[in-house]
């Protein structure tokens, strides 16, 4: 089993930045692939970006070159920093972990963004 705490979020205004922090607890050892994913009402949940253990990451195109998905190991710990925020990145994030020992995906509970003048 894993447990997932995500920290960070709040209300800022357009062109803010924020730091969201995922805290791993339980099985760790075997995770591998951690991410953020983020969901407005009424929308489905979409992919933000992605970080294995080993540091190869990948990015939804509206978030690259403003936002930055960093990985501590030794900490369990996940971090996303956004910066340039839009009102369009509005939603509630998600961290999500799995790897091939687990036999499912793990969610966090979810923490609020909210971008608006």
């Amino acid at each position: 089993q894993v447990q997932l705490v995500e920290s960070g979020g709040g209300l800022v205004q357009p062109g803010g930045s924020l730091r969201l922090s995922c805290a791993a607890s339980g099985s760790v050892f075997r995770i591998n692939d951690m991410g953020w994913y983020r969901q407005a009402p009424g929308k489905q949940r979409d992919l933000v970006a992605t970080i294995t253990r080993g540091g190869r990451t990948n990015y939804e195109d509206s978030v690259k070159g403003r936002f930055t998905i960093s990985r501590d190991n030794a900490k369990n710990t996940v971090y996303l920093q956004m910066n340039g925020l839009k009102p369009e990145d509005t939603a509630v994030y998600y961290c999500n972990a799995g790897g091939a020992l687990l036999p499912r995906t793990y969610w966090g509970q979810g923490t609020q963004v909210t971008v608006s003048s």
